[in-house]
């Protein structure tokens, strides 16, 4: 379309069109306006993929490794090569708007959201998030930076008040914004759900009004989370500019009603408008056109996934050189995670990835010699998704899935209306194309082979009423006596299994009834945040824990190498809950432990996407931490594992020894709907690193195949620039990647300060035996700089600095030092 004339447009709009331009006009797309060629713009879900505008049926996509496991590469430039992946994806789905990234803070190991997150610094997540955010726009899409600010824990987020000292926030929760703002100029801000200090952040003047554009200067639009608006007036006039998702609650008639009574000025309005005007303005300057989604799955794509999954890949222990293994030897490969693909946290099933790749199968891939497998435990959430078990009834992985008007007892007689063949058996019934369809009926049908004899489990969970028969008998009823859970966005039920013996490579009919939400007992209309339904079917065969874990030791006592696949899966991680403890799923401890016994150099790597307790880890002597690494995890384990690539990853978060150790164990649960940030500035490493806390690993640890030292440091000022730099010289013998960490303290600041700040990093690459010089550029005011609560400004005071140079938080630095002349103050800092 021609560029638009925003002024000239804002002009001619009535009040009507301007209150539907600050709500969308459906669940991902903006309001369009046709008489003035004002487009509908299509949003789409991040953090790690681009699911496109629809839930049914989506359209597959690339996954990125976890947001925690981006900030374990500490690469600026790799996050920029992802963010223009993520950007041609979104232009492959026709989006404009990539809801990412999502750079809140992680006080607690149980914050459900961890894993999207970059980390517990807000310089380290900052700098990443601003590379990322230039990487998405270059491609012409615009990248939204979320959620501001404190959505830091799952708990009641929409009544939640976090209340945090103003020093606090802003040099930990907000400061991350701040820099990814200045660095990526992100064209959209997402708010968080809860209050800050009273409240919500979609009403707060402070933050939005005179923070976030006053002081920070912010052009872009802001943005409520989906549903995250609480009233007509407070927004508005804070200035959240676009109301998410369509049709708004808040804005269109009822705005407009209440500007015709004079209780909101126009010209407030009119501010919101040009900003979604800008927006426009901006989005269709890409020249993304149409609806109709496509896919990519390049092969330099799938590169750049397993280069990102590999690079994030965080090699914990390596006692006696267990690692890298032998391919030319024979391996047994143990665990829950082996074959099974842990490759992204949270609601998995609500994504089609293009591909993924379990480690099972990369390193057989790799191998040369036999490769051996045993089951050793579940850690499975729910039952594992029967879709990929079945067949349809042209031969092909899935199921059939007929859709029929009226639930079954309705006067009205079924008509089929569709046919699918699909795979995945857990999603939402939305976005379908007949959005005028309320009362629906849906019959999913398939076959059954299993592989061997034994109890089978099968399950349904289920937002309206559900019945799965096999050959004819009725396994699961998920009608009845429905248990109300946390699942579909709370509006489901909990999984009713049923179980029957079954016969290997004989063939089952599966029949699942599925009916429309009205017919559940349990449907509370104003509780109904997706009203179309959804459903999860599962099962698998039952297992003997016990008997499974003594075979898993058994088989690690005859072959010396071994790798342990264990940890989580998305179920476990995920946005709507916090974990409640830091223990990994039942019994892993047990298989990990028995394992070690059977073999001590036997290989741990855990899926995860934040901390978890290790009451094994003194026994193991390897031990690697592999996230979730989206599509290409298998492979970049593999090439771990085998020594194709050298590990180099470091952790963006600390590990405490136990729950209790974390700073933020007393307060980071909400009573009466209100949290109590008492951790204060002391969040994660500088907190153990203050107080002189043991950790299990400590923040930005991570070894290699090789071994590095620092020296030769140096530090001085020159004007606002504090240049920095050190020889890296690789004494081992394999070239290797290393990060160099810059952390700073003041020797004798006025108040309480952290005992050391990362300020920079660097990744370098040093071939054996060689060294290389880094030179780091540090801003001044970032580096010194301490928030004055009395003042309200930022303070760099006069006196000595400490320059810290190292591998971690922890262990032998390097020295150096630098003094400032005079205190300096300034409002907003960079």
């Amino acid at each position: 379309m021609a560029d638009i004339d925003v002024e000239d447009v804002l002009s001619k709009l009535s009040l009507t069109e301007k209150c539907n331009l600050l709500s969308g006009g459906s669940f991902w797309r903006t309001h369009a306006i046709p008489r003035l060629s004002i487009p509908s713009l299509c949003i789409t879900d991040g953090a790690d993929a681009v699911r496109g505008s629809r839930f049914f049926n989506s359209t597959p996509s690339i996954c990125l490794p976890c947001g925690s496991a981006l900030a374990a590469t500490w690469n600026t430039s790799l996050m920029q090569r992802l963010g223009a992946l993520m950007g041609d994806e979104c232009r492959a789905k026709k989006a404009h708007v990539l809801l990412s990234p999502t750079i809140n803070i992680p006080r607690s190991p149980l914050a459900g959201r961890i894993h999207e997150c970059y980390g517990e610094d807000p310089y380290l997540a900052g700098m990443l998030a601003g590379f990322f955010i230039r990487g998405v726009q270059e491609e012409g899409v615009v990248a939204t930076v979320k959620h501001f600010v404190c959505n830091d824990q799952e708990q009641g987020i929409f009544a939640m008040d976090c209340v945090v000292s103003e020093r606090a926030l802003r040099e930990i929760y907000l400061r991350p914004f701040e820099l990814a703002i200045e660095l990526g100029q992100p064209g959209a801000v997402m708010t968080a759900y809860n209050k800050v200090n009273g409240t919500h952040v979609t009403e707060s003047v402070d933050l939005l009004r005179d923070l976030l554009r006053g002081e920070w200067k912010y052009q872009g639009l802001v943005m409520s989370d989906w549903f995250g608006m609480y009233g007509i007036r407070g927004a508005v006039e804070a200035g959240v500019d676009l109301e998410m998702p369509g049709p708004g609650q808040w804005r269109g008639k009822q705005l407009a009603h209440a500007v015709a009574a004079r209780k909101i000025d126009i010209e407030v309005v009119d501010d919101r408008v040009r900003a979604v005007l800008n927006l426009v303005k901006r989005a269709t300057a890409a020249g993304i056109e149409g609806t109709d989604e496509e896919t990519l799955d390049r092969p330099e794509d799938r590169a750049l996934l397993r280069e990102a999954a590999t690079e994030s890949i965080v090699l914990m222990k390596n006692d006696d050189n267990v690692l890298p293994f032998d391919p030319s030897k024979p391996i047994a490969v143990i665990g829950p995670n082996a074959k099974v693909a842990a490759y992204r946290g949270g609601r998995v099933a609500h994504l089609r990835p293009y591909h993924t790749v379990a480690p099972f199968e990369a390193i057989k891939d790799k191998s040369t010699a036999e490769v051996l497998f045993s089951q050793g435990l579940y850690n499975h959430w729910e039952l594992p998704l029967l879709g990929a078990q079945m067949r349809t009834s042209s031969g092909k992985v899935g199921y059939d899935m007929y859709i029929y008007s009226g639930p079954p007892g309705s006067t009205e007689p079924r008509k089929r209306l569709d046919h699918y063949e699909l795979l995945n058996s857990c999603g939402f019934f939305f976005n379908y194309p007949d959005k005028n369809l309320r009362r629906w009926s849906i019959d999913i049908e398939g076959t059954f082979t299993p592989d061997t004899s034994g109890l089978f489990d099968f399950g349904v969970s289920v937002q309206g009423t559900a019945s799965l028969y096999v050959d004819g008998e009725l396994v699961v009823d998920n009608t009845t006596n429905q248990k109300k859970a946390d699942g579909f966005f709370r509006n489901g039920t909990i999984e009713e299994v049923g179980s029957m013996h079954v016969e290997a490579e004989k063939t089952y009919q599966i029949l699942c009834r599925w009916n429309s939400p009205e017919t559940s007992a349990l449907l509370e209309n104003d509780e109904q945040t997706f009203k179309p339904g959804n459903i999860r079917l599962g099962g698998c065969h039952r297992l003997d824990t016990d008997e499974a874990i003594a075979a898993a030791a058994q088989l690690a006592a005859e072959v010396d190498q071994v790798v342990v696949l264990a940890g989580f899966i998305g179920e476990w991680e995920s946005e709507g809950n916090d974990r409640k403890t830091m223990e990994l799923p039942p019994n892993t401890d047990g298989l990990i432990s028995k394992v070690l016994q059977a073999n001590p150099s036997a290989a741990i790597c855990i899926s995860s996407g934040g901390p978890y307790c290790m009451p094994w880890v003194n026994e193991a002597k390897a031990l690697l931490q592999v996230w979730y690494g989206g599509n290409e995890t298998g492979h970049a384990i593999s090439d771990v594992l085998y020594g194709i690539k050298n590990p180099s990853g470091k952790l963006p978060i600390t590990f405490p020894i136990r729950l209790q150790d974390n700073p933020a164990f007393l307060c980071s649960h909400a009573d009466y709907n209100q949290v109590l940030y008492a951790d204060d500035i002391y969040v994660g490493y500088r907190f153990y690193d203050t107080v002189d806390r043991e950790t299990l690993f400590p923040f930005g640890h991570g070894l290699s195949y090789t071994q590095f030292e620092m020296g030769n440091i140096e530090a001085f000022v020159e004007g606002d620039v504090l240049l920095v730099s050190c020889t890296v010289k690789n004494v081992g013998s394999r070239d290797g990647v290393e990060t160099v960490q810059v952390y700073i303290s003041q020797s004798s600041p006025s108040i309480r300060c952290a005992a050391k700040q990362l300020k920079g990093f660097e990744k370098v690459g040093v071939r054996a035996g060689e060294t290389e010089r880094v030179t780091l550029r540090l801003d001044l005011w970032n580096a010194t700089a301490f928030w004055n609560v009395d003042k309200h400004q930022w303070v760099r005071e006069q006196g000595d600095y400490n320059v810290m140079i190292g591998c971690s938080s922890r262990g032998r630095f390097g020295h150096a030092l630098f003094s400032l002349p005079s205190t300096e103050k300034r409002v907003s800092g960079k």
